[in-house]
């Protein structure tokens, strides 16, 4: 018995080699490929437990499965008020949530929607493209300008830390929010999104939070990303916008004929 304890004893010592990723012509760490989030983020960051769909009559299809959560350090730090529209939120997701209107979903929610996202890596920038409602943004390395205007998918700067592509975010809308389940920020959103190579095929992903106007403290998610290594594997259209018309701009539709004016004969 001894033997075999001394004959495993070194393995178990032993630590595991940092991975260390593959590079580009430039020397970085290669990002390039198309990714995708495996977990249910998309439907709450926080831990929670598997609950039916809003349409009693489709049955199970629609509910939203538990999960862990991806939050770190305990629950989200929300001033009172800023509880109290979370709470609002949840409550009435299906009217409020953004992407039920087919709206970009804003960052860092277009990384782990149930949709691929494709990264192209050049010296000089970054280029994420998403494939819910073509959303896009393109990350410049080395950049110090602020946003010049907010936008859905905001203004992302760039720089490397080692293997790490480190991505600060400013200039978001305050319409975008983090998941279905209500919680959301202010146009004083900042965050700093990590991205290391931890295997062939996956990615780490951290990124830290921080909205003075909504949250008490900076708080941190972080998340694994897969390599998609399905043949002939590319980005499709979701293309959402019709599929939604007629929830956005059904109550303008005419339900009547029209009804000709007197004494003008119809053509």
């Amino acid at each position: 018995m001894s033997s075999l304890w001394f004959s495993v004893a070194p393995s178990l010592g032993q630590t595991t080699r940092a991975f260390r990723a593959p590079r580009t012509a430039d020397g970085r760490p290669d990002l390039n490929g198309i990714w995708e989030a495996i977990g249910t983020a998309y439907w709450n960051i926080e831990a929670h437990e598997a609950k039916a769909g809003p349409i009693v009559v489709m049955g199970a299809v629609g509910g939203i499965p538990g999960g862990l959560g991806v939050v770190e350090g305990g629950p989200l730090p929300y001033r009172p008020e800023a509880l109290v529209k979370k709470k609002e939120n949840a409550e009435n997701w299906l009217a409020r949530d953004p992407v039920v209107r087919c709206y970009l979903p804003g960052i860092p929610r277009a990384t782990y929607m149930p949709f691929p996202f494709q990264i192209v890596q050049s010296p000089e920038y970054v280029s994420f493209s998403y494939e819910f409602a073509f959303a896009s943004r393109v990350v410049n390395i080395g950049m110090k300008s602020e946003a010049p205007v907010d936008s859905w998918m905001g203004w992302s700067r760039g720089s490397w830390d080692g293997d790490t592509l480190v991505v600060d975010v400013t200039g978001m809308v305050e319409d975008t929010w983090f998941d279905s389940a209500g919680n959301f920020h202010s146009d004083a959103l900042h965050l700093v999104e990590r991205y290391t190579p931890t295997s062939p095929d996956s990615l780490l992903y951290e990124v830290t939070v921080e909205d003075p106007k909504v949250f008490t403290r900076p708080w941190k998610m972080s998340m694994p990303l897969y390599r998609r290594l399905d043949k002939n594997m590319q980005l499709l259209e979701y293309n959402c916008v019709p599929f939604v018309e007629e929830l956005m701009y059904g109550h303008l539709r005419k339900t009547e004929p029209a009804v000709p004016s007197p004494g003008r004969k119809n053509e």
